[in-house]
């Protein structure tokens, strides 16, 4: 399973580095160590030679086995008469051996044999003779540790704390990489919530210093134009509703065609519900303060003023967590979902609320020409509306975003669904831990 976090990422890679790198110092040294390690163990076995032929050569016959006695009670040397029934076993393939049993014949002289096992007896076995022209021969049976090629224990513990050393030093520096940017992918998530986040550190390498003053004024600026718009959308509708006002009285009282007043006073009543709508949408909901919120009495609330508006809404609400939201943003999202339905389903809607491990959903349903999810996405912006069946009602393509907009400041999703009998599901999904 390959890791997702930019920080596992980057260790492993600088881990694989000081590993391969690592790897190739030992390679290295175990190459360029082999020969002078082999030349060295060859004179040492050389001089032993040597010498325990100088030893026998002087000592005279009947004291030889007691010379072969004091050299392996002393010295760990062994002596033996070679046969020429001895079954050999060569030293092993390698470049050290190789090495190593070419010094010892360069040495000792064309005869010299040099054997891993003897008779199934392990040992450093070296053949020799006490003269070149004499038939006898002898084994000299030194410590087989000495043929071996092992790297030393204190090198291996050395490079073991290097590569551990290095291991952490790749640690601190992909923590240092991955640290700023999960800071600003949270800042990121924040501004896409529609919050404005703490300004970022501008601290460490010089381009994370930029990215972090591009990113804070990136956010600043998003935080001024959302107060601006707010502020526009506020203006024109808090002075539209003064005209309408006089508009409707006029109507009310100097209109005499009861069908011409009702006619006027249903397109004021329509321009109040669009200015409702700006006014909602210019709402900056994230200035709410979350509070200790029970869903399942605030929809049973919201459906009994639907009830009294005369909206058939039937409402089915399991046993729902007490949990922190924002009830006034979560209260007009619901809100406009059922006004949605009832505008271009017609007839009964069902709202309906469940919880499972992770999340509750609200469900909005309504059994109207529903929505083709080529278009969902589209319709969850700002005044976007469909040119088909459902948008035959009016409206202000306001009601879909503002949900979507409480959905995402809560940490959740707006997902609109096709009904598997006809119409549409809108489903308002919040995350148990917002």
């Amino acid at each position: 399973m390959r890791p997702r976090s930019l920080l596992a990422r980057t260790f492993l890679l600088l881990a694989l580095l000081v590993l391969l790198t690592t790897a190739a110092w030992l390679g290295l040294f175990r190459y360029l160590e082999a020969e002078p390690r082999a030349r060295d163990t060859a004179r040492l076995a050389a001089s032993t030679v040597n010498l325990v032929r100088a030893s026998l050569l002087v000592a005279a016959t009947d004291n030889r086995p007691r010379l072969f006695e004091e050299l392996g009670s002393r010295e760990g040397i062994r002596l033996l008469p070679a046969e020429a029934d001895d079954r050999l076993t060569p030293l092993p393939d390698t470049r050290f051996h190789r090495l190593l049993l070419g010094e010892l014949v360069a040495g000792l002289g064309p005869h010299t044999r040099v054997a891993a096992r003897v008779n199934d007896e392990p040992g450093f076995w070296i053949s020799f003779r006490l003269d070149e022209g004499d038939e006898d021969e002898f084994w000299l049976i030194l410590p087989r540790e000495q043929a071996a090629r092992n790297v030393a224990g204190h090198l291996l513990g050395w490079g073991f704390l290097a590569v551990v050393l290095a291991l952490l030093v790749a640690w601190l520096i992909a923590s240092r990489i991955s640290r700023p940017l999960r800071a600003m992918a949270a800042a990121a998530a924040a501004v896409g919530r529609g919050q404005t986040p703490a300004p970022l550190a501008a601290r460490g390498a010089e381009e994370m210093r930029r990215l972090a003053g591009a990113f804070n004024a990136m956010a600043s600026s998003l935080e001024r134009h959302e107060k601006d718009r707010s502020e526009v959308l506020a203006g024109i509708s808090h002075d539209l509703r003064t005209p309408l006002t006089r508009l409707r009285l006029e109507a009310e009282m100097n209109l005499g065609d009861e069908r011409a007043r009702q006619g006027v006073i249903a397109d004021i009543e329509e321009m109040e519900a669009v200015i409702s709508q700006f006014m909602d949408y210019a709402r900056d909901e994230s200035g709410e303060t979350p509070t200790l919120t029970d869903l399942a009495a605030l929809l049973r609330d919201l459906a009994e003023r639907k009830r009294a508006a005369g909206h058939q809404v039937r409402l089915t609400a399991a046993d729902l967590p007490a949990l922190e939201y924002r009830p006034k943003a979560l209260l007009r999202a619901v809100a406009n979902l059922i006004d949605n339905a009832v505008k271009y389903g017609g007839g009964e809607v069902w709202l309906q609320a469940a919880a499972d491990a992770n999340a509750i959903g609200i469900d909005v349903i309504d059994r109207g020409p529903g929505i083709p999810p080529a278009e969902v996405e589209r319709l969850k912006r700002p005044f976007t509306r469909r040119e088909a069946a459902r948008s035959g009602a009016g409206g202000t393509g306001l009601g879909l975003a503002i949900v979507d907009r409480v959905a995402r400041l809560h940490g959740g999703r707006l997902d609109l669904l096709p009904h598997p009998d006809g119409g549409l599901i809108a489903r308002l999904i919040l995350p148990l831990r917002p």
